[in-house]
């Protein structure tokens, strides 16, 4: 990967939820090519020591661990073993997310037929499972609290720490038909604002990225047909986009860079930065 520009982070240990995503891994990648250790930790271990294995084939230092964000033992137990072969964090990057089909609506308006009586081929609002919505919800919310729980207080006895959650253009303006997602993104983005206030006082910065429109293994499907054509909602964000494309994960890695960096982004505390291709700052005319 070819970065934009190089900090240093020599001897720091960055530690990444959801490491081995499409995005969290090209993150995972470009701090690791500022000297950063990495700890890849992922829900699937073999996917996070598959990527810190590969990192570390290219000279790089990483490992992966196992880690369920949902799962306070489970991150307890990541965090021990980070601390044998790192230490302590420095970097946390809560990455890990998702949606899921059960908080998600069929159609992206309620038409008057649709109450007409129960519909097998499609989902209302009326017919959403709260379970699923409560699973999206906590996946998102309580997946960026409990790591930063168990992380960051190693990090308040330390200097220059810093956090970095991932929010989402849900945040700013929902998506038809993803009530859940969007809600849990806002959420995030809500509690980076009041964790950088809460946190300022043993000086750890937290911030947020929120990432427009990326392909990615969760979303591929409904951005694209199985012979590879758009599917019309793709049409429809692309129109919203005033870039005109998606955004690739080496879109990101040079807001990552500053925001992880003291010295180009140390007054910068409880923001929320759009990395969209103008879709936040266009109304449709």
């Amino acid at each position: 990967m070819k970065l934009p520009f190089t900090i240093d982070l020599t001897g720091k240990t960055v530690v990444v939820t959801g490491g081995a995503g499409v995005l969290c891994s090209g993150f995972c990648r470009a701090l690791a090519q500022c000297g950063a250790k990495i700890a890849v930790t992922d829900r699937t271990a073999d996917k996070a020591r598959e990527l810190a294995a590969e990192l570390r084939s290219e000279g790089y230092i990483a490992e992966g661990f196992e880690a369920n964000v949902l799962d306070k033992a489970s991150l307890e137990a990541a965090r021990k073993g980070i601390e044998e072969k790192f230490g302590t964090c420095d970097i946390l990057i809560n990455g890990a997310g998702g949606n899921n089909p059960r908080g998600t609506t069929t159609k992206e308006y309620l038409f008057p037929e649709d109450l007409d009586g129960v519909k097998d081929d499609i989902t209302t609002f009326f017919d959403l499972d709260p379970a699923g919505v409560e699973f999206v919800f906590n996946l998102n919310f309580l997946g960026t609290l409990l790591p930063t729980q168990v992380f960051a207080r190693d990090m308040a006895k330390k200097t220059g720490c810093s956090i970095i959650n991932i929010s989402s253009m849900n945040a700013f303006r929902p998506l038809t038909k993803i009530p859940a997602y969007s809600g849990a993104k806002a959420a995030v983005s809500n509690f980076t604002q009041w964790l950088a206030v809460h946190f300022s006082k043993v000086g750890i910065r937290v911030n947020a990225i929120a990432p427009g429109f990326f392909v990615t293994a969760q979303n591929k499907d409904l951005l694209f047909n199985k012979d590879g054509t758009p599917t019309p909602r793709t049409g429809k964000i692309l129109a919203a986009t005033p870039m005109d494309r998606f955004g690739t994960p080496d879109d990101l890695t040079g807001t990552l860079l500053w925001l992880c960096d003291n010295g180009a982004s140390g007054f910068v505390n409880g923001v929320v930065v759009p990395v969209d291709g103008g879709f936040a700052a266009y109304s449709g005319v």
